[in-house]
């Protein structure tokens, strides 16, 4: 039997992981955490019967504490509550399935405690991949990639030479305004920005993806995970989203993982690597398939990739400027505080005000993070 905790139980990422756990019936679940959810949270706690759950507001502890006094689970909350599960010693896999930088201290905590990292949180290797990947080394830890277009290079990589490869092809569907103009953009709803063409993702992502923001938090993971150079990471539109994520290597040779859009299939290859288990669910017909496609992103019209690229060439603490800034906006955004386009303007400020610390720190990074929270609400007013 596997035994794994999740963090963000409750959320897209999440609730598929737990799908993936129905499905199979070698996995126990020790532990479950989610941020405000405290209804689904219980109804998590009463199906899978977890030693803890956590929720990170006191109060809505509290308030669980009462609902599951008739079981064992024991409530805990806050960051002292997600490093307990991340730290639980009959842990062996720790889903990190939160969004947003609160997701890295709980990550370091559970390498440092030698567990694996199925790994869905963007937010670890975008601000902290110099510590991360070397702290997992020395651990002995895997961190397997629950992002699909990840977890499809990480497939094409294995029994390969990372020494060989030529450059990644990271696949992005474009989002919902493929092919809109910046005039178009300003003037976009929150309800717009949902509407993704083929993933079924949490809002945050979805907004990340139609800003293009998120393939370029993808290219800063992919850099850390795969150890390459920024230059050897290409981004390509491919609006079906049939193939994954491509690896080209210095023969020539190009291989690809394909499959239907269904965020299960790398949630159980990392929970389950090296191994294939079946996955019930849709298949590619090639038969019926008329065609793939691929176009270059439009950076003019989509800045996130651009901004991306110019933090990982500044170095330091500007990732976690870029995605500190956008995490910012994006909720505001989403509280329909500003507008669409008002995310790259956000960003790009930040970004410009930054003065670049080299080698950051844990407390340096988050240090990084409050002072540009603290510059957009001065500047902003969100």
């Amino acid at each position: 039997m596997k035994s794994i905790a999740i963090i963000g139980s409750t959320g897209s990422i999440g609730t598929q992981t737990l799908e993936v756990v129905r499905e199979n019936k070698d996995i126990t679940v020790r532990a479950l955490a989610a941020g405000r959810n405290t209804e689904l949270l219980e109804k998590q706690a009463r199906e899978f019967k977890p030693d803890i759950v956590g929720i990170w507001s006191e109060k809505d502890a509290e308030s669980l504490k009462i609902s599951l006094a008739d079981t064992n689970i024991q409530v805990v909350s806050g960051m002292e509550g997600l490093i307990c599960i991340s730290e639980y010693e009959p842990v062996e896999i720790l889903v990190t399935a939160i969004v947003g930088m609160i997701g890295l201290i709980p990550t370091v905590r559970a390498i440092e405690s030698g567990k694996d990292i199925a790994l869905a949180n963007k937010e670890t290797l975008v601000t902290a991949g110099h510590l991360i990947m070397p702290l997992a080394k020395k651990n002995n830890v895997k961190i397997l990639p629950v992002d699909s277009e990840h977890s499809a290079i990480f497939q094409a990589l294995n029994g390969e030479r990372k020494n060989e490869i030529s450059r990644i092809l990271l696949t992005a569907s474009g989002g919902p305004f493929r092919g809109k103009s910046r005039e178009y953009l300003e003037n976009v709803t929150v309800e717009d920005a949902l509407k993704h063409p083929n993933w079924s993702m949490g809002k945050k992502i979805t907004v990340d993806s139609a800003t293009l923001v998120n393939k370029g938090l993808e290219v800063i993971e992919a850099k850390h995970l795969f150890d390459v150079e920024p230059e050897k990471i290409e981004v390509l539109v491919q609006p079906q989203s049939i193939i994954h994520s491509m690896v080209e290597f210095n023969d020539g040779a190009v291989i690809a993982q394909l499959g239907t859009p269904d965020m299960k299939l790398p949630i159980q290859y990392a929970l389950y690597y090296p191994e294939r288990r079946y996955l019930p669910g849709d298949r590619l017909d090639f038969a019926k398939l008329r065609e793939i496609t691929f176009e270059k992103p439009d950076r003019v019209v989509f800045k996130g990739l651009d901004f991306a690229y110019e933090a990982l060439k500044s170095g330091g603490t500007m990732p976690t400027v870029f995605n500190a800034a956008n995490e910012y906006a994006v909720a505001g955004f989403l509280g329909k505080k500003i507008k669409f386009t008002d995310i790259y303007e956000i960003i790009d400020f930040c970004m410009k005000s930054h003065k670049v610390k080299e080698n950051p720190s844990i407390e340096e990074i988050l240090e990084a993070q409050k002072e540009t929270e603290d510059l957009i609400r001065r500047k902003y007013n969100i």
